[in-house]
């Protein structure tokens, strides 16, 4: 019996042994020459219907507040993508990195605040105990795997900022409690790996 880890990897490996029918880009970040490394880990629970875990940004911070994130952050001098987002999750959530299988990392994401992203993808125990840092994490949730990489769900929008239009991507989940709005960084690394794993095919 194929093991979840076994078929994640294999999508992995498989969506980047070919182009991506389609990657999103933030064109700002054409006219910049360096960046920031940091690294997010995409922690998928392991059960029947396999979960993502998100989080709700304190909206007392000064950077993106209010806004749905994967936990992660800045890669500090020495540090690996993974080790960063292995530390980052375990100071955000409380997740051990010895419940972390990681399985790799897929395309790096370049913000217009001068980021470069390293998405980390991992397996967690599905009834982890989570133990948020009040101070970086107001909420966090689950929200099925197969919905947030359905490019079904996946809305492009638009904005008027600094006179200018800007398209992202939005992707809603009501949870039935309330609807988790997940755009911006978030929903761009989203849709791209939608497209790298293409979960929803046989």
């Amino acid at each position: 019996m194929t093991t979840l880890f076994d078929q994640v990897a294999r999508r992995l490996e498989a969506g980047h042994a070919k182009a991506p029918s389609t990657l999103w880009i933030d064109p700002r970040t054409r006219a910049m020459d360096s960046f920031k490394p940091a690294a997010v880990l995409i922690a998928i629970t392991e059960r029947e219907r396999p979960g993502m875990l998100l989080l709700h940004r304190p909206s007392t911070m000064r950077a993106h507040p209010g806004q749905i994130a994967f936990p992660g952050g800045r890669i500090d001098p020495g540090e690996t993508a993974i080790e960063a987002a292995l530390r980052e999750a375990h100071e955000e959530l409380g997740i051990d990195p010895r419940d972390v299988r990681v399985i790799g990392t897929s395309d790096r994401y370049r913000t217009g605040s001068g980021y470069e992203i390293t998405p980390v993808i991992g397996l967690v125990p599905p009834d982890l105990p989570i133990q948020p840092n009040p101070a970086e994490v107001a909420q966090w949730f689950e929200v099925p795997v197969d919905f947030v990489l359905d490019p079904a769900n996946q809305a492009t929008r638009t904005v008027d900022f600094q006179n200018r239009k800007h398209a992202f991507v939005e992707i809603v989940w009501p949870d039935g409690q309330q609807d988790h709005v997940i755009w911006g960084v978030t929903g761009a690394i989203l849709h791209n790996l939608s497209h790298r794993l293409d979960w929803n095919a046989a």
